[in-house]
């Protein structure tokens, strides 16, 4: 495999881990206000989740930043 050709394989590959990742932190705000009828991640109760939700989708949207097309 030449070096361009792994190059390429190894981008996607990222791109593909941190979408994942933008949709977990989505799917795992939504999931937990339907489950449990809050949708207000500030309160004292939930701040757990807010912190869950934000790293996840931090960590998408700055990976899809840094591995989109050049």
């Amino acid at each position: 495999m030449p070096k361009e050709e792994e190059s390429v394989f190894t981008r996607k590959l990222a791109f593909a881990f941190y979408t994942l990742l933008l949709f977990l932190g989505i799917l795992f705000y939504f999931s937990w206000g339907i489950f449990y009828g809050t949708w207000n991640p500030l309160t004292k109760e939930n701040i757990g989740v807010y912190a869950v939700t934000v790293v996840l989708v931090g960590f998408g949207l700055t990976g899809l930043l840094l591995y989109r097309k050049p």
